[in-house]
């Protein structure tokens, strides 16, 4: 092992997480993949990137790799794109890289995994960040705090985010007229939102389904949660990072932030949460939604385009998707998520890690800082596949030809909702969105499976929380 934190137990914990346990059952048959091994650069002294492979195509890769060259060319660099599934199938490649002793410098890190990152694998940034404070001002003077606040643990920074988005709530418009309602206000209420569902199914036929949403950790049950004022584990924050707050932001921006979430003690049988569930169930029993599938939402673009679906949550990555679906940027819109208690948003975001493994700390620094500049994410982020960390790029040119009408929406989620908040993803982030995805599919089975699938999901979550990540 390179880390003597990372044990070979927890090694398959995480590789059982996702597609991972399948690798990990093939690793005599392709341990070179596996490894790293044959990754171009591994053995030449280059600086080793890597990321998720969906999330960074060819162009992408060129891209960072050509303008990292221009500004550093004394660092080699290598740019491994790391073909997984998601997220978690991609944490489990690389913590089989890091088990057998050819792990990269520098990982893309979603919310998903930053705390598992830091507490297991990472180096906090804080040293760097202090160094350089002059010229990162500009950056930080462009992300919103609560991105920032998501990347920090215990009171340390480990990523800078350049992207993220929010689960706003996406409308077909073509439904939304063959209904004859209105785009609804900023304002909507949960009960708004059942109201549109009904006019919807009572305008459609039989094929229809007003509400879809995906069984996952991100846009799931969670931002429903937010919704009705809880969350599926106690959230706190930790204490700390007023050496950054202070550094670069003001009086106002900076006011309730601290060092980093803590999600603690499970709280699956709490009244809210089950408000929530009981809420779901009924919207599957009226016919208003299905039961959820899982998946990473891509299965939902073919739907909503071409009007089978008329509601769904989703972030400004949607923009781009819609639109190489084929569908105009008049056809949808989005708006804020509906207020039930409260109108407080999840999101999740992501950044690069430092690994303590790496012997080119300074080197892989450069490329953080490189990676969040305005110039690198305008190259990159060019067909909306996300929403940019950095506010000044979200402007009307860049969705007037993908849309939607509303792209205010995406930042304004952070701006005029300042207590919205990542994605509950403690270091046991694998253990819990499995027993979340596994229970929630059992409780919205009928309205009389709510409390056992949450007494069950409770035990479970306290045996997960109660282990060392």
């Amino acid at each position: 092992m390179t880390d003597s934190h990372l044990t070979r137990r927890r090694l398959l914990r995480y590789g059982a997480y996702g597609a991972g346990a399948a690798a990990l059952g093939s690793t005599a048959a392709s341990w070179e993949r596996l490894t790293g091994a044959d990754i171009p650069g591994r053995d030449d002294g280059s600086l080793v990137v890597a990321t998720l492979g969906p999330a960074y195509g060819p162009e992408a890769i060129r891209t960072l790799r050509e303008g990292f060259r221009e500004l550093h060319p004394d660092i080699k660099l290598e740019i491994n794109a790391v073909q997984a599934v998601d997220w978690s199938d991609f944490f489990a490649k690389i913590l089989t890289q890091v088990a057998a002793g050819t792990a990269p410098d520098l990982v893309y890190v979603a919310t998903e995994g930053v705390q598992l990152f830091a507490q297991r694998l990472g180096v906090a940034l804080d040293k760097w960040v202090k160094r350089d404070a002059a010229e990162l001002k500009e950056y930080f003077a462009d992300v919103h705090p609560s991105l920032v606040e998501s990347m920090m643990y215990e009171g340390s920074l480990y990523q800078l985010p350049v992207e993220f988005n929010a689960a706003d709530m996406y409308l077909n418009r073509q439904v939304l007229r063959r209904a004859g309602a209105e785009y609804p206000p900023a304002d909507w209420t949960r009960d708004d939102f059942t109201s549109l569902l009904r006019d919807m199914k009572q305008a459609s036929g039989s094929r229809f389904t007003p509400y879809f949403w995906t069984n996952r950790l991100w846009g799931g049950v969670v931002p429903w949660l937010f919704a009705n004022g809880t969350n599926l584990l106690a959230e706190s924050k930790a204490p700390g990072g007023e050496w950054l707050w202070d550094s670069f932001y003001p009086a106002g921006r900076r006011r309730g932030r601290g060092g980093g979430f803590r999600w603690t003690t499970p709280q699956a049988t709490h009244d809210r949460v089950e408000e929530v569930y009981d809420y779901l169930a009924s919207l599957v029993r009226d016919g208003l939604c299905t039961r959820p599938e899982g998946g990473n939402g891509q299965n939902l673009i073919g739907v909503f385009s071409t009007g089978r679906v008329g509601v769904t949550p989703a972030g400004g990555f949607w923009a781009g998707g819609l639109h190489l679906a084929g569908m105009e940027r008049d056809g949808f819109d989005v708006q804020y998520f509906p207020r039930w208690r409260t109108q407080r948003m999840q999101y999740g975001a992501a950044g690069y890690a430092l690994l303590r493994t790496s012997k080119r700390q300074e080197e892989a620094w450069e490329f953080i800082k490189y990676a969040a500049r305005k110039d690198t994410l305008t190259q990159l982020f060019t067909t909306n596949q996300t929403t940019p960390a950095r506010r000044s790029m979200l402007t009307a040119g860049r969705y007037e030809e993908t849309g939607p009408a509303n792209w205010q929406v995406f930042y304004d989620t952070l701006d005029r909702f300042p207590d919205t908040g990542p994605i509950p993803a403690p270091p046991q982030v694998a253990e819990v969105e499995q027993l979340l995805l596994k229970h929630t599919g059992t409780a919205l089975a009928s309205s009389r499976s709510v409390r056992p699938a949450l007494r069950r999901l409770q035990g479970d979550l306290e045996k997960a929380m109660g282990r060392d990540a």
